[in-house]
């Protein structure tokens, strides 16, 4: 077992590793001061949440706000850096931890969200814990189709229960050993909420769906 712990401006990168097994890339607070927020979750995660394979975290410094479905984002320093992580590990199961502000809360979980921002909505889970698919400038260019990419939103002042219900998330998929494990742990949880996640992954992805 390795692993390795750096603090960075506001949060940190650490690799758990476990041996063999899948890779999961949790990358946290990509822009703005998100990452004062994810920081709070990221933190959480430990070695007995991985029980092979290998778990990367990182929670980015804070940064200009540039939204992830913005093609110039990835043109930014930071966009680089996740870039990066992401043909470097090569990961099979990626997560991006967000949070937001109240008031745009209405606005990620619009059902008109597709004709409005380009994508569809985020769908709750429960006490404003939000998941949707990450940024498709990257989900159809840098995973393969089986591979699992979630955004994970929380409000940016979480109750005490929402970020038990993020923290519980992570930690969800950081102990699942492979796709069909994560989906079968949260169908568990949440089968309405994962039966409309496929329902708009078959929509918005067609043949290439996501989740």
């Amino acid at each position: 077992m390795v692993k390795k712990t750096f603090v960075i401006k506001m949060g940190f990168f650490r690799v758990i590793d476990k041996g063999q097994g899948i890779t999961r890339l949790f990358i946290g607070g990509v822009h703005g001061k998100e990452g004062l927020t994810t920081i709070k979750a990221m933190k959480e995660l430990s070695n007995d949440d991985v029980m092979e394979g290998k778990l990367v975290i990182y929670n980015c410094p804070e940064s200009h706000y540039i939204s992830t479905l913005d093609p110039l984002y990835y043109q930014s320093k930071i966009g680089n850096e996740i870039l990066h992580l992401i043909n470097y590990y090569k990961p099979d199961i990626y997560i991006e931890p967000h949070c937001y502000k109240n008031e745009s809360y209405k606005k990620l979980i619009d059902l008109d969200r597709m004709k409005r921002a380009g994508v569809p909505p985020l769908i709750e889970l429960e006490c404003g814990v939000l998941i949707g698919s990450v940024s498709p400038q990257i989900r159809t260019t840098l995973f393969k189709r089986e591979d699992v990419c979630i955004t994970l939103e929380m409000p940016c002042s979480p109750s005490e229960k929402s970020l038990h219900i993020y923290i519980k998330f992570l930690k969800i998929a950081a102990g699942s050993r492979n796709r069909s494990e994560l989906e079968a742990r949260l169908n568990q949880l949440y089968p309405d909420q994962i039966k409309r996640a496929r329902r708009y992954a078959r929509e918005f992805f067609g043949d290439y769906p996501p989740f």
